[in-house]
């Protein structure tokens, strides 16, 4: 047998923590991802101990950790600058064996991308499954179309032994191999997220809630800043003015650092998207020779910090199920049995927290001020316990970096401030 071949869909940081792991079992992976290059995106991830976890798996743990800038405390308030509560990045350490890391995405990007052999990652390729192939020995191969350029390329085919689908939360992968699967649905509220130069003024860490509204400022280790916001506005909305015009219509006055953020932000900088999660779990995270993974599979609100998170931890599981000599309907099957109650249940936790978000009453605000006030009081460590089963996990196997091939110096595009 010669040695087995993966395609990953997508170029995001589940699919190339998937390439990374399988290539590290002894896979030979090709990344197909439609965009012209590895963007950087504008926004920061949060990693908590249980991705920099299975992040050690594939030796990136320690360059991920060596990203913190945010290691000391931070405050929860309302929107004048009250103080409801202190967060403190030691008691994580010491609940969860280590902080979470507040990374930008693009250098978790090119992190990733320099521990994939040259010529692994293909740009310009937008991608369809044609086939899911039969995983029994001996099967039919995974097919997928690469389309041809709107100059007039053909389409191109590949096949792969395995086909790994991170194509994100509107996969056409998932639509294929279950077109009866309901979408995900609309969780209620819309998020904001850009990077920004720091403030001139000291500040200090902070997410704050206002009604119907959210707002987080944590810095980055370049010495940026990485402000995220929310809102319980309704779906598919755009602002006539940008962006950061309905920013400021909406969080202009509240405490700094948020106004002096939002002076120096460039405009194009801001993200937005509505958020979606997961309406019911699917059928499985597999069906023939491809396995689902990250948004693609189970879309989650934001407000546990686990989307990528859980992507990561998917695409390690996989990679240690789908060793190379594997039964690989035997590994997919155990993949599935695997994330899919633990990811649905985070999903499930992660609706509950962000459907806080969305109280707007000036009753409902103030008994949640009220109880996170007294929570800070009574149980300081009460917000940490929302993490308890999560954070704490640990990756199926001990790390099998030691086949790593080394790293390359991987340059994106410059992005904007």
């Amino acid at each position: 047998m010669g040695q087995r071949t993966a395609i990953v869909i997508g170029g995001g940081i589940g699919g190339l923590t998937a390439a990374v792991a399988l290539d590290r079992r002894g896979w030979s992976v090709t990344v197909l991802e439609r965009a012209a290059a590895l963007e950087p995106v504008g926004a920061g991830i949060g990693l908590a101990p249980n991705a920099q976890r299975a992040l050690d798996a594939i030796d990136a743990g320690d360059a991920v950790r060596a990203m913190a800038a945010w290691q000391a405390a931070g405050e929860i308030r309302l929107p004048g600058g009250r103080r409801l509560a202190r967060t403190d990045n030691g008691a994580a350490v010491r609940r969860f064996g280590g902080p979470v890391v507040i990374a930008h995405r693009a250098a978790l990007i090119g992190l990733l991308a320099a521990r994939l052999p040259e010529g692994a990652i293909r740009t310009r390729a937008a991608t369809e499954l044609v086939d899911a192939g039969d995983p029994v020995q001996g099967g039919r191969p995974a097919r997928v179309r690469i389309k041809g350029a709107e100059g007039g390329e053909p389409d191109e085919e590949l096949t792969a032994d395995l086909v790994v689908a991170a194509d994100g939360i509107h996969s056409a992968v998932r639509r294929a191999l279950f077109p009866g699967h309901p979408e995900p649905r609309y969780a209620g509220f819309t998020t904001w997220r850009f990077v920004a130069p720091a403030p001139a003024h000291p500040y200090t860490a902070h997410e704050t809630w206002g009604p119907g509204s959210l707002w987080g400022t944590v810095p980055l280790h370049d010495g940026r800043v990485y402000a995220y916001a929310a809102a319980a506005v309704p779906p598919r909305g755009r602002a006539a003015d940008g962006e950061r015009a309905e920013l400021l219509r909406r969080f202009g006055d509240w405490h700094h650092p948020v106004p002096s953020l939002l002076a120096a932000v460039d405009p194009a900088a801001i993200l937005r998207n509505d958020v979606r999660s997961a309406a019911a779990p699917p059928p499985a995270f597999h069906r023939g020779r491809v396995a689902l993974l990250g948004d693609a599979v189970h879309p989650m609100a934001p407000n546990l910090g686990q989307g990528g998170c859980q992507a990561i931890e998917d695409a390690v599981v996989l990679a240690h199920e789908a060793a190379p000599d594997a039964d690989l309907g035997a590994a997919l099957a155990a993949y599935t049995r695997q994330r899919m109650p633990r990811t649905m249940d985070v999903v499930r936790r992660s609706e509950r927290i962000g459907r806080l978000t969305t109280w707007r009453s000036r009753p409902a605000c103030a008994l949640r001020a009220a109880l996170m006030a007294a929570s800070a009081r009574l149980a300081p460590d009460l917000a940490l316990r929302s993490l308890d089963g999560i954070a704490d996990w640990r990756p199926p196997a001990a790390t099998y970096a030691s086949g790593a091939r080394g790293t390359r110096t991987v340059e994106l595009p410059e992005e904007s401030e």
